[in-house]
């Protein structure tokens, strides 16, 4: 039942990935292309989710069952993405030096943090 729980959540957070950066894409200046905001966005909505899910989610169904294997595993490890992030940040320093690339290093791995902490601490402190 695990294993289905985590296959299936990893499916949904992939398209859930996928969807963010269509809409962010859609949303955004054709000039805007060149930042990677979709993936950035996708990581730091699935630190959330698994700030959540470790806060709460443990509390409601228990770290080894079928539900949080979903969320923690499945879907939060389908939505982030650090292959694209990684690709993305080299594809950065080779096109756009490494200015940019370390922009992107630094907004990403600090916004996650800041926002895991910022939630795990919201929902502590209730």
């Amino acid at each position: 039942m695990i294993w289905l729980a985590v296959f299936v959540g990893g499916g949904l957070g992939s398209v859930m990935r996928y969807g963010t950066g269509q809409i962010l894409g859609n949303l955004l200046p054709p000039d805007a292309s060149w930042f990677p905001i979709g993936v950035l966005v996708a990581n730091v909505l699935a630190t959330a989710m698994l700030a959540w899910s470790n806060v709460v989610g443990a509390q409601l169904w228990g770290r080894s069952s079928a539900m949080w294997m979903f969320m923690t595993v499945g879907i939060c490890g389908g939505f982030s993405t650090f292959s694209t992030f990684s690709w993305d940040t080299l594809k950065l320093w080779q096109d756009m030096g490494w200015g940019y690339a370390v922009a992107n290093v630094t907004i990403s791995v600090v916004g996650c943090l800041l926002t895991g902490w910022w939630v795990a601490q919201a929902l502590e402190s209730n």
